[in-house]
């Protein structure tokens, strides 16, 4: 809105080139508004005030706040009341007509602007650099926005790769790969865990007697069944065509984990059924935990839990067996002789 001053002086131009700016009094009283001001407050809480009454004002940062306008300097506005929008401005005499006039911008803080007070190109005098700035703006957010999603992109094909190297594709459990990961982060956090390691019995004879085909259909039987029996914050990797390893974390009661492979191995011997017929396995069951070492490795407890897995196998297969210190850090003729030969595929 633009109220046009007394008719010894005509504003009406000025605040057409100048839409931010405001006419004033040698009095220091708002006498008319350019329309672009209008949109920041209403002409009514404007016209008749005192500019310091709307503005707090200070001038090359020397100055204290309400005092006089100074003319012909770079000043440093604050509106008082509302939204405090910071601008800058300077004030200028119109020789004799007892009027001055100020004009405004919003300087850095133009962003914020448009969108507190909903501005558009046409708020703005058309040689203001405002709005190339506005452009440069806008545009730089385009790209900002364009390499935010590239970026999401980008770490999202990070991820499912990372997933891939660690997925074993025809069972959808970990790999090797993921379990030696997992092992180290869980050895260095020093947390408590329990580490199974499952071989299958009487694999080899699916494989020779019903093909490859049905010996991938049972180890995807095999691997729900595991993937049932563990809890989502522990791990199940195939870390050999028959061969399984799994961690329990924060789990080492010796006497649940034996209740658990016994489960497990009742489970892994229901028949599998296949074009017809019926696949039938096993499995032998290794189990130590870090309860038994002052400071456990990866390479240790798989090898301990290798040891206890050996017991099983040549006890008969289909059981597990705990590790036993003073039993399987023996010589292997001690423990039992010849190990029986794995069922491998």
């Amino acid at each position: 809105m633009t109220v046009v001053t007394p008719v010894t002086f005509d504003a009406a131009p000025f605040l057409t080139f100048m839409p931010m700016s405001l006419v004033f009094a040698d009095s220091g009283v708002i006498l008319s508004i350019g329309p672009t001001l209008a949109k920041l407050r209403p002409p009514e809480e404007l016209i008749g005030k005192h500019v310091t009454e709307v503005f707090s004002v200070r001038d090359n940062g020397r100055g204290q706040g309400n005092c006089p306008i100074p003319l012909d300097t770079k000043l440093y506005l604050k509106f008082q009341k509302g939204v405090t929008t910071r601008l800058k401005g300077m004030a200028a005499s119109i020789p004799g007509t007892g009027v001055n006039i100020l004009n405004l911008s919003f300087g850095i803080s133009i962003v914020d602007a448009v969108a507190d007070y909903r501005l558009t190109a046409g708020d703005f005098a058309h040689t203001d650099l405002a709005i190339e700035m506005l452009y440069l703006v806008e545009a730089k957010s385009a790209v900002m926005e364009e390499t935010k999603q590239l970026n999401a992109r980008l770490q999202g094909a990070k991820v499912a790769a990372e997933e891939q190297a660690f997925t074993d594709t025809l069972t959808g459990l970990k790999n090797r790969r993921a379990m030696d990961h997992v092992l180290a982060r869980m050895l260095r956090t020093h947390v408590p865990f329990a580490l199974m390691h499952l071989d299958l019995d009487y694999f080899k004879s699916v494989n020779d007697t019903l093909g490859h085909a049905a010996g991938d259909t049972v180890l995807q039987e095999v691997a729900k069944i595991l993937l049932e029996e563990t809890r989502s914050d522990d791990l199940v990797a195939r870390v050999g065509g028959d061969e399984f390893i799994l961690i329990y974390n924060r789990f080492t009661d010796r006497t649940r984990l034996m209740q658990t492979a016994a489960r497990i191995i009742s489970r892994l011997e229901v028949p599998v059924p296949y074009q017809g017929t019926v696949c039938r396995i096993s499995g032998s069951i290794g189990i130590t935990t870090t309860d038994y070492y002052r400071m456990p490795t990866a390479d240790e407890m798989i090898h301990d839990a290798d040891l206890a897995l050996y017991s099983s196998k040549y006890e008969g297969r289909a059981q597990a067996t705990l590790f036993d210190p003073a039993v399987h850090h023996t010589s292997p003729g001690e423990v039992g002789g010849e190990q029986p030969q794995d069922d491998k595929r």
